[in-house]
């Protein structure tokens, strides 16, 4: 029988680099994350990616995870990269049942799918073995925080059963945004990543769900809001009064905060 977990995670996945370049401190985060984060060894992970967007949610019921190499105009050898973790289509059925018994009318079932790059991306640095069944849960951009909140409330007794949820996205994304600024950061960003930091470990997660009009620059931010809402679902997931730590911080191209978060379920 799988230990049950109490800990959920928000991963900055960041640039699609993230898989090859040294000189991210992002990387060796996730290249330690077994040794200094998390070292029990899941049953299964559920990842819920901001680059999976669909109008219903959506899990992939595979039996092997394909690399889905969803970015264009990279250096050759990312599109070399595998990532052959096995599927996990009882957690993919697991993962409906929840859904529906929560009141989510409709979850689709797609039987092709394999992991875009902000699963297998950070799972590759996480947990390079592949030898964890992996499902992919998908966001729905057009829904709000409060709904993807209740989506992790539905996805809580995944815990219990020993399986790791992980949201991965961006604390912030606004591509059209970005720059080489020598390390220095836009200031917008900078007060966006502080108000998300102060709500997170202050507890304020109604603040988090309501963050287009809580939060300082959101739009900026997030132009779009697919990126964020993983953090959200992994919030949620844990609990109302989950404890937040910030697991890791650092910054890239101006703007792109790869912040990571860690809740822990109250005991």
């Amino acid at each position: 029988m799988a230990l049950p977990i109490t800990e959920t995670f928000y991963i900055s996945h960041g640039s699609p680099t993230l898989s090859i370049d040294d000189s991210l401190p992002a990387r060796p985060f996730l290249k330690s994350f077994q040794d200094k984060v998390f070292a029990q060894k899941p049953k299964a992970i559920l990842v819920i990616s901001g680059h999976w967007d669909t109008s219903y949610p959506s899990v992939n019921v595979v039996q092997r995870n394909d690399v889905i190499y969803d970015f264009y105009g990279f250096p050759d050898k990312m599109y070399k990269l595998k990532y052959p973790a096995p599927g996990a289509p009882e957690l993919a059925k697991r993962v409906k049942e929840l859904l529906v018994e929560s009141g989510f009318k409709r979850v689709d079932e797609d039987k092709k799918r394999g992991l875009d790059h902000g699963a297998w991306v950070p799972l590759m640095l996480m947990y390079p073995e592949a030898n964890i069944p992996v499902c992919q849960l998908s966001v729905q951009s057009k829904q709000d925080g409060t709904y993807h909140y209740n989506m992790g409330k539905a996805l809580a007794p995944l815990k219990e059963e020993g399986v790791l949820i992980v949201g991965s996205g961006a604390t912030t994304h606004n591509l059209r945004a970005l720059r080489n600024m020598g390390g220095a950061v836009v200031p917008w960003a900078q007060e966006f990543d502080n108000w998300l930091k102060d709500a997170l470990l202050e507890g304020r997660y109604d603040d988090v769900n309501h963050f287009q009009d809580k939060a300082p620059h959101a739009k900026m931010a997030h132009p779009w809001p697919d990126h964020f809402y993983p953090l959200h679902v992994a919030m949620g997931a844990a609990g109302e009064n989950a404890k937040a730590k910030l697991i890791h911080h650092s910054w890239d191209l101006g703007c792109m905060s790869y912040a990571s978060y860690q809740f822990t379920t109250a005991s």
